[in-house]
């Protein structure tokens, strides 16, 4: 904003920027000049992620109070791949209960469907406070 590059479109109230001689709103939403070109990210499909996407609960009873794992739905055994589809959140009960067959055949269901989060809806779950100010510029309500 000092340069000239951006320009504020929401500050915080009470919040200020203080340098030697100048005072600054603390701005909570910018709007850049010029359009920078960022390349897609993706979310890393990892056991952290996949928890995360599961909001830490077991896909097959639904509790959080118990130690968590990262299941395949249909095993690798039989050819079920690392894919955001095919791996869900289970407690150690509910995945020894399962074992190496599918949720069918181990006779329970899942409660959720898994599936691949967007970057957006990840970024709103994972950050623990959303500014107010944020929502419209993220799809939010």
């Amino acid at each position: 904003m000092y340069l000239g590059k951006a320009e504020l479109v929401s500050k915080s109230n009470s919040k200020i920027l203080h340098s030697v001689s100048k005072e600054f709103p603390l701005p909570t939403v910018v709007r850049l000049g010029k359009y920078v070109h960022l390349p897609y990210k993706d979310i890393l499909l990892t056991r952290k992620n996949i928890l995360r996407r599961d909001k830490h609960k077991c896909a097959y009873c639904g509790r959080g109070d118990l130690p968590l794992t990262v299941d395949h739905i249909l095993p690798k055994a039989r050819g079920g791949g690392d894919t955001w589809d095919n791996l869900v959140a289970a407690c150690l009960p509910c995945n020894n209960r399962k074992g190496d067959r599918t949720p069918a055949e181990a006779n329970i269901k899942l409660l959720v469907k898994p599936y691949h989060p967007s970057f957006i809806m990840f970024l709103a779950n994972s950050v623990s406070r959303l500014d107010d100010t944020w929502k419209p510029f993220l799809y939010q309500t």
